[in-house]
């Protein structure tokens, strides 16, 4: 066999090497696309049940005062949602505040997340202390308010 003919032989290999490469890569990516085509309608699916459970979740949370077995009265709750539900202020109605209560809703079978938790931990070894912050007089002096608008007001 001459040197020519046994390169044409390789040329025309690697010419079907390359061909059939091409027409696998093609046929892999038009079953791919065909694959996610099918399963996108599933995806929204669940994304949109995802959704509507938080939803759910997050309005219950806020009713849950109202609900039945809850310990607290709803006058006395005021909701946060981050990173606790609710605290309750026990006796607020009788102007008397003798306890505060964190409170964490939970429905079904969720779960503490590692925030929550840690907040637990926090409250029950009594790591919780009471700050007062003061305004600067500077900031709600009212005494020259006048020279304050009067650029707005003038005509």
């Amino acid at each position: 066999m001459s040197l020519p003919l046994t390169l044409l032989y390789l040329l025309v290999l690697l010419i079907g090497l390359f061909i059939a490469y091409w027409l696998g890569n093609k046929f892999g990516s038009l079953k791919a696309n065909k694959y996610w085509e099918s399963e996108i309608p599933n995806y929204r699916k669940e994304a949109i049940m995802k959704s509507r459970a938080v939803l759910g979740g997050q309005f219950s949370e806020q009713l849950a005062p109202y609900l039945p077995n809850f310990k607290y009265l709803p006058t006395e709750c005021r909701f946060l949602g981050k990173p606790i539900d609710f605290l309750v202020f026990k006796g607020m109605d009788e102007k008397k505040i003798d306890e505060v209560v964190f409170v964490e809703v939970k429905s079904g079978n969720a779960k503490l997340n590692q925030h929550e938790k840690n907040l637990k931990e926090t409250i029950e070894k009594k790591r919780v202390r009471w700050v007062e912050y003061r305004i600067p007089e500077e900031l709600t002096e009212k005494k020259d308010i006048e020279d304050r608008i009067k650029d707005f007001t003038e005509d």
